[in-house]
C-alpha cells in the first residue's frame, strides 16, 4: 500500500530550494531596468548568460563523461574501456578513500577501503596499469583528486613521458581544489597555506609545459553535497575561483595565461529552473568580475566552462529506479543551462558502487536527450523567460551579497580558517532537514508515497577484500625491485624544496619517475607541514 500526501493549498507560498519565495506567475514587470544587451546578450558573447558557444550543442553535444573507478587499477581500466565502447566521450577518475586521503593500500588506515568507492593507486606501476591501451593524447581525461593531486598528476605526465607522449598535446582535466575540501568533502592532507602553495606551483608548472590541461577544476559539487543551498553553492565556488586566479597572479603567472586553462564543476539539483539560472548567473558574474575588476583582455578569461555531475544527495535507497527519473531531470538541467561536460548518476550509487548495468542505462540517460529530445537544436531556448531571467537575477543578487560576506571575513583563506563556510553550510543542511521533517519538502519513496516493502530489489556491485590483497601484495613486490637508495634520495631531496618554499613540482615529478609511492610522498609533506586538523564549528 502506498501511503498518499496532503495536497498543496491553492494560494500557498512556493519556495525555491535556496528559500526565494516564488509568485504564482511571472511577467514583464518582474524584469523592471532589465536589459537585453547588457543582462542577456548574444549565445558566445559578453556577458556569456546564453553560453559562450554561439552555436552551443548544434557542433557538437556536450562531453559524457561518467565517473568511473573502482577496486585495482585492472578493474577500472576494463570499465573505462565498457564506457568509450558505448559512446562516452570523455573519462573521468574516481580514487578510492586511502588514495584521496595519501595513504598506500598498506597502510593500516587503508583496511577495509582499498577500492571501494574508487579505483586504489599506490604508485605510477598502478596509473600504467588504469590507462593502458587508452588514447591519452586523444582522448580528454578528468581526475576527481585533491589532497594528493599533483602526486597523481605527476604519476600521470611520468606515464605519458614514458610511453612517448608529447604533454603539450594531453587534454583534461585535474579536479585540484583544496579549498573546497576544507569547506566540505574534507579529504585534506595538510594545511590549507602549503596545499595552496603545491597548487601554485602545478599551474606554473603546467601554463608552461602542459598548456591544454584545465589544473584546477573550481568545485561546487561537494559544497552542495554537503548541505549546501544553490546560491552557496554559486557564490562559495565562484569566490574560490577568484581565490585561484589571485593565487596565479601571486606565483607570478600572467592573468590570460593561466585563467583560461580554469574550469568549474556544479551541481545539478533537482529543483529543475533554479539549477538553469544558476548557471546562468554563473556565467554572467565570472565574465563581469574577470573584465570589470581584473582586467581579462583574452575572451577565454572571460567564459566560465563548467562541468555537470546530478545531485548524489537526491538518490534514495527506497524505490532506487526513481533514480533513474530524478537523474534524467537534473542533467536535462545541466543541458539546459549550457554545460560542457555531463556524468549522469546511476540509480544504485545510493547503495554501493554502479553496477555495468545501471552505468549503461545512465550513460544512455545522456544520449537520449542527447539524441531524441530535440532539446539540442535550438541555442538557449529558455532565454527571455520571465521567470528563468529572473530567477537568474535572484541567484546573481545572493551571491554578490555573499561575495561581501566573504570580503568581511578577510577572503576566502581567512574564511576557512574561521569556520564561516562550514558554519553556513552545516545552517543550511539544518534547515533543509527540518523541511524534510515537516514534509515541506517530499523525497517520493523516501519521505512520501512511501511502500510497505521497498520496491523491486538491485543488484549491488560489492568490492571486496581480494583487492586489497592484491593492491598490498603489488605493492611489496614494487619496493623490492625499485632502487630504493635512488628512492630515499629524492624523497629528501623533496622535502628540502618544500622547505625551501620553491616550486616542489619538478621534484614530485622526480620522485614519482623513482616508483616513490603516494603514500610515502605524503608523509613527506606531513612530515614537513604536519596534518591537518579542523575546528568544529557547530
Amino acid at each position: 500500500m502506498v501511503q498518499e500526501m496532503a495536497k498543496p493549498k491553492a494560494d500557498e507560498t512556493r519556495f525555491s530550494l535556496s528559500d526565494i519565495p516564488l509568485k504564482s506567475v511571472y511577467t514583464a514587470e518582474d524584469l523592471a531596468g532589465w536589459d537585453y544587451k547588457r543582462d542577456l546578450g548574444e549565445p558566445g558573447e559578453f556577458p556569456y548568460t546564453r553560453g559562450i558557444h554561439k552555436n552551443m550543442y548544434q557542433g557538437k553535444l556536450w562531453t559524457m563523461r561518467q565517473f568511473a573507478g573502482y577496486g585495482g587499477p585492472e578493474e577500472t581500466n576494463a570499465r573505462f574501456k565498457y564506457l568509450l565502447s558505448q559512446g562516452q566521450t570523455g573519462l573521468s577518475t574516481a580514487f578510492d578513500l586511502p588514495t584521496l586521503m595519501g595513504y598506500d593500500s598498506d597502510h593500516h588506515k587503508s583496511a577495509g577501503e582499498v577500492g571501494v568507492c574508487g579505483v586504489a593507486i599506490d604508485s605510477l606501476e598502478d596509473i600504467e596499469i588504469l590507462y593502458n591501451d587508452i588514447p591519452l593524447d586523444q582522448i580528454s581525461t578528468s581526475m576527481t583528486i585533491n589532497g594528493p593531486a599533483v602526486i597523481i598528476f605527476a604519476m600521470f605526465l611520468a606515464n605519458a613521458k614514458k610511453r612517448g607522449i608529447d604533454l603539450k598535446k594531453l587534454n583534461g582535466t585535474l579536479q585540484n581544489d583544496i579549498f573546497k575540501e576544507y569547506i566540505a568533502q574534507k579529504t585534506y592532507l595538510i594545511p590549507p597555506r602549503p596545499a595552496l602553495k603545491l597548487i601554485q606551483d602545478m599551474m606554473v608548472y603546467c601554463t608552461e609545459n602542459v598548456p591544454r590541461w584545465n589544473t584546477i577544476s573550481v568545485s561546487g559539487y561537494h559544497i552542495r553535497e554537503a548541505g549546501a543551498t544553490a546560491i552557496q553553492e554559486l557564490a562559495f565556488t565562484l569566490a574560490d575561483g577568484f581565490a585561484y586566479v589571485d593565487a596565479g597572479l601571486e606565483a607570478g603567472l600572467k592573468l590570460d595565461d593561466f585563467v583560461p586553462r580554469l574550469s568549474f564543476f556544479f551541481n545539478a539539483h533537482i529543483d529543475f529552473f533554479e539549477e538553469i539560472a544558476k548557471y546562468r548567473a554563473a556565467r554572467r558574474i565570472w565574465a563581469r568580475i574577470m573584465r570589470d575588476k581584473y582586467g581579462a583582455k583574452d575572451e577565454r578569461s572571460l567564459k566560465l566552462r563548467f562541468h555537470t555531475q546530478t545531485a548524489g544527495c537526491t538518490l534514495t535507497a527506497p524505490q532506487p529506479e526513481n533514480n533513474i527519473i530524478r537523474t534524467a531531470i537534473e542533467a536535462l538541467a545541466g543541458v539546459l543551462g549550457g554545460t560542457q561536460s555531463l556524468h549522469t548518476n546511476s540509480m544504485d550509487e545510493v547503495l554501493g558502487l554502479p553496477t555495468e548495468k545501471a552505468a549503461h542505462i545512465a550513460l544512455r540517460t545522456q544520449q537520449i536527450i542527447g539524441y531524441e529530445t530535440g532539446v539540442a537544436a535550438v541555442v538557449d531556448p529558455l532565454a527571455g523567460s520571465y521567470y528563468v531571467e529572473w530567477l537568474t537575477n535572484k541567484m546573481e543578487e545572493g551571491a554578490l551579497d555573499y561575495f561581501r560576506k566573504i570580503e568581511e571575513q578577510g577572503g576566502v583563506m581567512a574564511g576557512i580558517e574561521k569556520g564561516f563556510f562550514m558554519k553556513e553550510i552545516a545552517d543550511a543542511a539544518y534547515r533543509f532537514q527540518q523541511k524534510l521533517d515537516n514534509g515541506e519538502f517530499v523525497f517520493i519513496g523516501l519521505t512520501g508515497f512511501k511502500e510497505e516493502a521497498v520496491g523491486s530489489k538491485i543488484d549491488i556491485l560489492k568490492i571486496g577484500s581480494e583487492y586489497q590483497h592484491r593492491q598490498t601484495e603489488r605493492l611489496s613486490s614494487l619496493k623490492q625491485r625499485r632502487d630504493n637508495v635512488l628512492v630515499e634520495r629524492k624523497l629528501t631531496a623533496l622535502k628540502e624544496a618544500f622547505r625551501r618554499n620553491e616550486n616542489t613540482f619538478p621534484q614530485i615529478m622526480d620522485a614519482v619517475e623513482t616508483y616513490a609511492t603516494l603514500g610515502e610522498i605524503c608523509d613527506a609533506m606531513r612530515e614537513v607541514w604536519g596534518a591537518y586538523r579542523e575546528q568544529s564549528v557547530i
